[in-house]
C-alpha cells in the first residue's frame, strides 16, 4: 500500500504543485497603500486637467477678468475713435468750407483786378483826351485808330465841351478814311446810317468799326463834328 502511494506520487499522474512566495502582511499593506495613493493622484490629476480644459479652474477666473478688462478697454477705445472721427469729419467740413471761401475770394480778387485794369485803361484814355489847358468850345480829343485786319478799322475818340456850364450840344459826327488803292489815291466817306448822332453837355465817348475794301491801304482817318444846322464845329485827324 505504501509502495503504491510512493509510485503514484512519482508518476505523471501525480497532482501539480504550486510554489508561492510568502510576503509578510505589513509589506502587502504598504504595496496596496502605494497603489491606492498612485491611483488617487492619477485621478486627481485627470480631474484637474479635465476641469482646466472645460474652463472651470482658477485660471478660468483670471482669464474671465482679463477678458472683461479687455472688453472695457476696447469699448473705451471705440468711443474715443468715434469722437476722433467726429472731430476729423468736422475739421474736414470746415477745411472744405474754408477752401471754397478762399476760391470765391480768389475769383473776386481776379474779377476786381480785371475791372481795375479796365478802369486804369479808361482813365488813361480820358487823361489823354482831356485838354492840357483852358479851352472853351467844342473839341475832338485824341483820336485813335488801328487796323486789326485787312478791310477793317477800329477807332475811338472823345468829343467834349470846355467851360464850367456849357449848353447841351446836339449834332452828329462824320468819319472818312483816305489812302491808296491800286496805286491810286483813295478816299472813303463812312455812311452814318443814322448812328453817328451826338448829344451831350460835357463830353461823349465815341467808338466804332469801319469796313472798307480789303485791297485798300488806309493812311489817314479824319473826324468832323457838325451841329444840328450842319456847320462844322470841330475836326480831328490821325495818321496810321
Amino acid at each position: 500500500m505504501r509502495w503504491k502511494l510512493i509510485r503514484r506520487r512519482l508518476s505523471v499522474s501525480a497532482p501539480r504543485m504550486i510554489v508561492r512566495s510568502h510576503l509578510p502582511w505589513p509589506l502587502r499593506w504598504a504595496v496596496l497603500a502605494l497603489m491606492l495613493g498612485f491611483s488617487a493622484a492619477l485621478a486627481l490629476w485627470a480631474f484637474e486637467v479635465g476641469r482646466g480644459l472645460a474652463g472651470l479652474g482658477p485660471r478660468h477666473s483670471e482669464l474671465s477678468s482679463e477678458a472683461a478688462r479687455l472688453r472695457d478697454e476696447v469699448a473705451q477705445l471705440r468711443e474715443e475713435r468715434e469722437k476722433a472721427q467726429s472731430i476729423a469729419n468736422t475739421a474736414d467740413s470746415l477745411l472744405k468750407a474754408e477752401r471754397a471761401a478762399q476760391e470765391r475770394l480768389a475769383d473776386q480778387v481776379r474779377t476786381l483786378e480785371t475791372e481795375n485794369l479796365a478802369l486804369k485803361g479808361d482813365l488813361g484814355f480820358f487823361e489823354r483826351l482831356l485838354p492840357t489847358g483852358s479851352h472853351d468850345g467844342l473839341a475832338v480829343r485824341a483820336l485813335q485808330a488801328q487796323v486789326p485786319q485787312a478791310g477793317q478799322l477800329r477807332f475811338q475818340l472823345l468829343v467834349m465841351q470846355g467851360g464850367r456850364n456849357p449848353a447841351e450840344f446836339s449834332g452828329r459826327y462824320e468819319v472818312s478814311v483816305s489812302g491808296s488803292m491800286d496805286n491810286k489815291p483813295w478816299t472813303f466817306a463812312v455812311p452814318s446810317n443814322g448812328n453817328h448822332s451826338l448829344q451831350f453837355k460835357q463830353y461823349q465817348r465815341v467808338e466804332g468799326v469801319i469796313q472798307y475794301p480789303a485791297q485798300a491801304a488806309v493812311r489817314q482817318v479824319q473826324v468832323r463834328v457838325l451841329d444840328a444846322s450842319g456847320s462844322v464845329r470841330a475836326t480831328q485827324q490821325a495818321t496810321l
